[in-house]
């Protein structure tokens, strides 16, 4: 079973002083808990070294044991989005055939604000007008199921492997990447919550070496959700000697899954994008297919403004799913359609509030009845 928050500090803090050395000096291994601990997942599964399809099981598990609450959090999560496009029941309530241009125009206008993006509101426009000509839609409820499910079909065409990808072999590593500001180290402390939660264990590896603070946020993370972690001691360690490491130390201590925490870096530094190709070689070198997952977290209240870093993101590093922050706070919710459809990647986890169980599976059912309701 977990331990209690404050039976962690407890053994953080008396651990923190006295931390396990590797065979580089300049690398510490900080145990936050009792090393080997399962925490009991509700009898359905635990975790133990070799059994089979562990990880395949971790996803669906996460992915079910979220659906029971999913749509009550995506409907608080996305309010400024809803507040936007509740103008398309008012549009389609008094609806007639002769109006269509102009409800159309209208309900245009309703998707670009919520940053569905041009290209995208352009096509499920036209989608509408041509079933409402061919008389496939009749009534204004009509068409408004039509556009959720055409809202639907995008996401679900292009981003359908939503949950995680981690393979055969342990353990599985996910490096999470994005540039600064964007919730990088929190969302991985909270998928780590989340992992840990059904029964893996965690190694969490303190990879941001350029920003002072990142590893001492990290362990933080590593404190709260009672994981162990990996960090450099010297302020001149390359983040893949540390990847590296942890990635070693997970394999020696029969862990599940490595978090990888990485620098923030603005796509057009081309000098840190190169560094994000060093620590994926230096991953792959330890165990064969490492990374299994490269998640590339966003920040939902930069719209459509996101697209070009997960362009560039993508080329370097070949992106694998993607995290999209602070959708609480934005009524640009559409972007989440744009961004699937533009790039092909699979929204994997959004995170719509500031507890550290409001990193959420994504869900495109959920989503689009929650921005839609």
């Amino acid at each position: 079973m977990a331990s209690s928050p404050s039976s962690m500090c407890a053994s953080y803090s008396s651990v923190i002083s006295r931390p396990f050395y590797n065979s580089q000096p300049q690398f510490a291994f900080f145990r936050t808990g009792k090393l080997g601990s399962v925490p009991d997942s509700g009898g359905r599964f635990r975790c133990m070294a070799g059994q089979t399809g562990f990880f395949t099981k971790l996803g669906r598990l996460i992915k079910e044991k979220a659906k029971s609450d999913v749509e009550k959090i995506f409907s608080g999560g996305f309010t400024k989005t809803r507040k936007n496009l509740v103008v398309i029941d008012e549009l389609l309530l008094y609806w007639n055939l002769s109006d269509t241009d102009r409800v159309l125009d209208e309900l245009e206008e309703a998707l670009l604000v919520s940053d569905f993006g041009p290209k995208i509101t352009i096509k499920i426009v036209e989608i509408l007008r041509e079933d409402i000509l061919s008389g496939k839609l009749k009534s204004g409820t009509e068409i408004k199921e039509a556009l959720k499910q055409n809202v639907l079909d995008l996401l679900t065409t292009k981003g359908s492997k939503t949950e995680l990808q981690l393979g055969f072999r342990k353990p599985a590593v996910i490096m999470i990447v994005g540039v600064n500001g964007g919730g990088k180290t929190t969302s991985l402390g909270k998928l780590a919550y989340r992992l840990k939660k059904e029964g893996a264990k965690i190694l969490m590896a303190a990879g941001d070496t350029f920003r002072a603070a990142a590893s001492d946020q990290l362990e933080i993370w590593a404190e709260r959700t009672d994981c162990e972690i990996v960090r450099a001691e010297s302020e001149k360690a390359k983040a893949s000697s540390v990847l590296t490491q942890a990635v070693k130390k997970g394999k020696e201590l029969g862990f599940d899954i490595v978090l990888c925490d990485t620098s923030g870096r603005l796509h057009t530094n081309y000098s840190l994008m190169e560094e994000l190709i060093s620590c994926k070689k230096a991953v792959s070198k330890v165990v064969a297919g490492a990374p299994n997952e490269i998640l590339l977290v966003l920040d939902g209240t930069t719209g459509l403004n996101m697209l070009p870093q997960a362009r560039e993101f993508n080329e370097v590093v070949g992106v694998t799913g993607l995290i999209l922050t602070k959708l609480d706070g934005s009524a640009r919710g559409g972007c989440v359609v744009s961004v699937v459809d533009e790039l092909g990647i699979p929204v994997k986890f959004v995170g719509v509030g500031e507890r550290v169980e409001d990193l959420q599976p994504f869900d495109a059912e959920a989503f689009v009845n929650a921005i839609f309701s």
